[in-house]
């Protein structure tokens, strides 16, 4: 068997294939990235337009004055802000199946990657807790729903997410679509509206989001919880993903080292020591809330003390 030779150390940039075919992940993953909308985001930022007062048109009679309104905008700046993770392979597997070693790791690249982006997004927190990447995220929206307060004979679940509806409405918000927490999905799956007709309903499988609550797009992440301790109660956040946009930054790079040291469960770890490949992937990203209030939180009923 000829010898097998280890991907060079040193940053270098996925194959462009395999970098777009890892951020089409990610945006497959990212319920956030389901549902804003993608902007350019170049080397030095960009500045993202926030529309803050809409053209008004009037009825006038023929060869009169045309009403004059304006169309109020501020702009809100969004930069780069780099996300990363190190995967660590055994030397063995390696050697045994070297031409799959990008397959093996793009499917944890694209989980943790959509995972922290999301709970960066809607928590405005890193994995660990700490504050996040994001100067605004969605949960900053002072408004909430707590699960389970409607009756079944007022419509139960159904009841409360019309009642969040409710609360963007009359704040004259819109809601386009919801992020739901993986353990909210049976409990909608079990739901139905007053006329018992199910609220959480599949969508064809080609669509980007495939899944409906109350006619809207919804899409499932880990990262819409927030990690243990934080807002772990937070199962659904709904509103106006218009007011929510991101952009990808740069192609994946990577640096792959089977000689240096990396922490592996809390201890520095040498890596020729125990014949180990540590892959460290990393990218960039940015994200501009331009209106929290635009979303509002579902959240279970809290814990009995």
């Amino acid at each position: 068997m000829p010898p097998i030779t280890l991907p060079e150390a040193g940053s270098q940039q996925f194959p462009r294939s395999i970098s777009e075919s890892i951020f089409d992940d990610v945006a497959r993953e990212s319920v956030v990235q389901k549902l804003a909308r993608r902007v350019n985001l170049p080397e030095n930022g960009t500045m993202i337009p926030i529309t803050t007062e809409k053209p008004v048109a009037g009825w006038v009679a023929e060869g009169a004055r045309k009403p004059t309104t304006n169309a109020g905008s501020n702009f809100v700046f969004m930069d780069r802000k780099k996300l990363a993770c190190i995967v660590v392979f055994s030397m063995e597997y390696v050697r045994s199946d070297p031409t799959k070693l990008y397959a093996n790791i793009r499917p944890q690249i694209k989980e943790a990657f959509a995972t922290a982006f999301d709970l960066a997004a809607i928590h405005g927190l890193s994995h660990d807790g700490t504050a996040g990447p994001f100067p605004s995220f969605l949960t900053q929206t002072t408004k909430s729903v707590e699960l389970g307060t409607t009756s079944r004979d007022s419509g139960g679940t159904y009841g409360d997410i019309v009642a969040g509806l409710s609360l963007l409405v009359n704040d004259d918000k819109r809601l386009t679509g919801f992020a739901v927490d993986p353990k909210a999905e049976p409990v909608l799956l079990s739901s139905v509206d007053l006329n018992g007709r199910p609220i959480w309903v599949d969508a064809p499988a080609d669509e980007t989001v495939g899944n409906r609550l109350i006619g809207r797009p919804a899409g499932i992440s880990e990262g819409v919880a927030g990690p243990s301790g934080a807002a772990a109660n937070l199962r659904i956040i709904g509103g106006d993903w218009s007011k929510v946009a991101y952009g990808i930054g740069s192609d994946i790079t990577f640096t792959v080292s089977n000689e240096t040291a990396v922490t592996i469960d809390g201890t520095l770890t040498s890596l020729w020591e125990n014949n180990l490949v540590a892959l460290r992937a990393e990218a960039e990203y940015g994200l501009v809330v331009a209106d929290p209030e635009s979303f509002v939180e579902y959240v279970d009923t809290p814990a009995a003390a």
